[in-house]
């Protein structure tokens, strides 16, 4: 009932949100007589703010057409490697030139996160790597959109997934895997039952971003209400049905938009300033703030519906009962031992300031791939980052790419 109350809301705010843009763009347009009048600027940004609230905001573009390569600018083409049921395997083809078709750049396995974002969130991560590297990013795919005849898909299938990727990618060359905060956890699984597998194609590097490989250590909110609730409030209170305009009618999904006031909740002051600052910004004439503000939260307020199974595993598995570093996680019969893992140079990355996964939480995968040598395991610590500031920004660019290409190229 939730689900469907929220899209009466959606279609009652629609023309609100399409009259205050028209209202908007009518007071600031220099064809306009009155927009030369005092009071024009200022009713242009209360509606673009009310429009901006009150719009719906859907899945991103990537937008990458093309990087530098040795000061030459290179065409980037969009293409689907692999079109799975959850998830497309999204591959960012660059047109090299003849000369440089030789240079045989490391093949990067991109894991974007399957939390209530888009993998768009992971442009800036991808527009930094594919000067240097041959990248490919899991797409995951909205919930809502997903048909029930498709099945489930749980913790367990984001595995398999993770799985089919490096064994595709890694059949004619050695596949570098990066996992960006949430698949930290499955994608280490997925490795260690390969290594455990003694299969033919394993992982060259993993490289591990902000994940909550052990919660226990430097616990967050986030951790928090994991565990203050009990498994039964969330599968009551945030699991619903997705409504029959949508591909996926009647799959039980945790709803992209009940993600979105958490997101919101968690830092509720911060987010009222931001569209303040951005009214204040409409009314001085700075454009490029104001365009920054709204290229953010394009981004952020771009939700997908997850799995309901999914999203309850990885309560349970992940948060509740610590599986991974408890060693008691079982994935088709088989136990996740990242102790087996031998053949997989290990980096973990942190965030000094990160309040989605505390300090520990990743570099725990350290002790646990106890059979890898000390000497491919590193572990680095970015200082006065938070979590979006170890795969996007100036840090991310100048600092930590930089590190994880190095690593790639000596491992």
């Amino acid at each position: 009932m939730l689900y469907q109350l929220h899209e009466m809301q959606r279609a009652f705010l629609r023309p609100l949100a399409e009259f205050t843009d028209a209202g908007s763009q009518w007071f600031s347009s220099p064809y306009n007589p009155l927009s030369y009048t005092p009071i024009a600027r200022q009713m242009a940004a209360s509606l673009a703010l009310v429009h901006r609230i009150g719009k719906d905001y859907h899945k991103p573009e990537w937008q990458l057409h093309s990087t530098e390569i040795n000061g030459k600018t290179v065409a980037v083409r969009e293409t689907c490697a692999l079109d799975k049921p959850f998830c497309r395997l999204i591959h960012f083809e660059r047109e090299l030139p003849r000369n440089a078709a030789a240079r045989k750049d490391p093949r990067v396995l991109l894991v974007a996160p399957l939390s209530g974002h888009h993998a768009t969130l992971l442009r800036d991560t991808v527009r930094a790597l594919l000067p240097a590297h041959d990248v490919y990013v899991t797409d995951w795919v909205d919930a809502r959109m997903v048909p029930l005849a498709a099945g489930p898909f749980h913790l367990d299938d984001y595995v398999r997934y993770v799985q089919a990727f490096i064994r595709m990618l890694g059949a004619d060359t050695d596949v570098h895997v990066i996992s960006v905060c949430q698949p930290t956890v499955p994608v280490l699984a997925a490795i260690s039952l390969m290594a455990s597998a003694d299969e033919p194609v394993q992982a060259r590097t993993m490289t591990m971003m902000g994940g909550p490989i052990d919660p226990r250590q430097s616990p967050t909110q986030v951790n928090g209400l994991a565990t203050t609730k009990p498994y039964e409030w969330f599968e009551t209170q945030l699991i619903h049905l997705v409504p029959g305009n949508y591909r996926g009618a009647g799959r039980r999904v945790y709803p992209g938009f009940l993600q979105h006031a958490g997101f919101i909740a968690m830092n509720p002051d911060r987010h009222l300033k931001s569209h303040y600052d951005f009214y204040l910004d409409l009314l001085r004439g700075d454009d490029g703030d104001a365009e920054a503000h709204v290229r953010f939260y394009d981004e952020y307020n771009a939700v997908l519906d997850m799995p309901a199974e999914f999203y309850l595993d990885t309560i349970r598995t992940v948060f509740q009962e610590f599986r991974l570093p408890s060693g008691t996680w079982v994935v088709d019969g088989q136990p996740v031992r990242p102790a087996d893992i031998r053949k997989t140079a290990l980096l973990t990355i942190e965030g000094e300031l990160d309040d989605i996964s505390g300090q520990g939480q990743t570099r725990a995968a350290i002790d646990l791939c106890r059979g890898i040598p000390a000497a491919r395991k590193q572990h680095y610590l970015a200082q006065g980052a938070g979590h979006y500031g170890i795969f996007a920004g100036r840090r991310w660019r100048e600092t930590i790419c930089p590190k994880i290409a190095a690593f790639i190229r000596q491992s």
